[in-house]
């Protein structure tokens, strides 16, 4: 079965400032800030969350199809997603623009300074959510904010049900718009921050959003994740990481498990043990599509983290 994921497609340009900026930039001086780092490190990853998803989700052996808009500079990006397998009919070069960027320069402290350019993202309401695709699960993730309220709104139309997964275009929305976004989503996913940024915003519960809603999913971090459904709440336990190396893109890789947990009907305890061990797996992992896993080492993972079989949920 097929997903249909709205989101950014971007380019993550990653540098690495060998000091603290702390020492180059005079609190007293701020006013008049002229500074230039040299990072002698640089690393260019394939990016954004329609592309981290779609990745994730094909490691499990899932159909995805990324929508997004992207620019002129994409070629590469849709060279390395055509060898990984992924479709990408419903992602569309728009000529006069860049792919989306993010400047990303880390200093030795772990502090960081990002510029980003969202460039052909913020065209993604220029696409529309396909109805022949023959999908039955779609997401909103973060892209161009009127993308966003556009698809949400033709996944209704389409009667194809979806997660609400705001993450950094959360700051984009007020309430009222919120709230529309919860009364149109079967689910929403959201990190703890998210979570009390958007009660804070609609004046809702957890509670009382996922009595809107069929599950509301809240990850935090290494502390595992709740799942709101039903009228209780399921407590997800971290799953077993091997390294941390990069937490950059583990709320994707999540993601793309909350989908296949969907996508094979699985119960929700089953569903997000598989979310929380794909984040574990990125985690071991510098950048979000430079990690790999097949069924195999899924079933032997699952069972070293929560001591159970997997056979079931991999065999349909």
């Amino acid at each position: 079965m097929s997903a249909i994921i709205s989101g950014s497609v971007a380019f993550d340009n990653i540098m690495v400032f060998q000091d603290r900026f702390r020492n180059h930039i005079l609190p007293e001086q701020v006013h008049i800030l002229n500074v230039s780092f040299l990072v002698p490190e640089l690393r260019r990853e394939f990016g954004g969350c329609a592309g981290n998803i779609a990745y994730n989700l094909r490691l499990l052996g899932e159909e995805p199809l990324p929508l997004a808009t992207v620019g002129a500079d994409y070629g590469p990006y849709g060279e390395w997603l055509e060898r990984k397998g992924v479709n990408q009919r419903y992602i569309q070069v728009m000529e006069e623009a860049y792919t989306a960027q993010a400047y990303i320069t880390t200093d030795v402290d772990d502090n960081q300074i990002t510029a980003f350019h969202p460039g052909a993202m913020a065209l993604a309401h220029h696409v529309d959510v396909p109805t022949d695709a023959g999908a039955k699960l779609g997401v909103v993730a973060p892209n161009g904010p009127d993308g966003m309220v556009k698809h949400a709104r033709q996944f209704v139309a389409a009667g194809i049900p979806f997660i609400f997964d705001p993450g950094q275009a959360l700051p984009l929305f007020d309430g009222d718009q919120l709230r529309e976004f919860i009364d149109a989503a079967t689910w929403v996913a959201v990190n703890d921050y998210e979570s009390r940024l958007v009660c804070e915003r609609t004046g809702l519960s957890p509670e009382e959003i996922a009595r809107q809603v069929e599950a509301l999913i809240v990850t935090r971090g290494g502390e595992g994740s709740f799942i709101y459904t039903g009228g209780e709440r399921i407590r997800i336990p971290v799953a077993k990481a091997n390294a941390v190396v990069d937490p950059t893109g583990c709320g994707d890789a999540f993601r793309a498990g909350i989908l296949f947990g969907l996508i094979r009907g699985l119960d929700w305890e089953t569903t997000g043990r598989i979310a929380s061990l794909m984040g574990a797996v990125k985690v071991e992992h510098h950048g979000t599509q430079n990690h790999t896993l097949t069924q195999e080492q899924l079933r032997t993972r699952y069972m070293e983290s929560f001591h159970a079989e997997l056979e079931t949920a991999l065999a349909m």
